[in-house]
């Protein structure tokens, strides 16, 4: 039996409701996680395929249903942590969709499991 794969990016209760509430505005969405332009390093959300996405955008996993992507090389440089989403009050600087509700998505990074298991050797 194969173990279930390691997530890359997962999502906090509020940023779920978040999300749930904004899919049902909007339909469906995407996130990209900025690489510094804009809102800094926000995970930004979009209506899906708003955002024309490049070759290096890598498709980390997906939070509440929705796609989000990442720069691979920022992904390595960042050496490849588990990113977490959640929400902070106050509407950011960018073009993310939550903002309408007062509010922007902000990220958290955790070592994953199998790298902190590795490490303990």
């Amino acid at each position: 039996m194969e173990a279930e794969p390691v997530p890359r990016v997962v999502a906090t209760d509020v940023a779920e409701a978040e999300i749930e509430c904004l899919r049902a505005e909007h339909g469906p969405l995407m996130f990209v996680q900025s690489g510094g332009c804009c809102d800094g390093s926000s995970p930004m959300c979009f209506l899906d395929g708003e955002l024309l996405l490049g070759p290096n955008d890598l498709l980390l996993g997906e939070v509440g249903g929705c796609p989000f992507y990442i720069d691979a090389e920022q992904y390595e440089r960042w050496n490849e942590p588990l990113l977490v989403v959640d929400v902070a009050p106050g509407g950011g600087s960018g073009m993310s969709l939550e903002e309408i509700d007062g509010v922007h998505f902000s990220l958290a990074f955790r070592v994953p499991a199998t790298a902190a298991t590795s490490a303990l050797g």
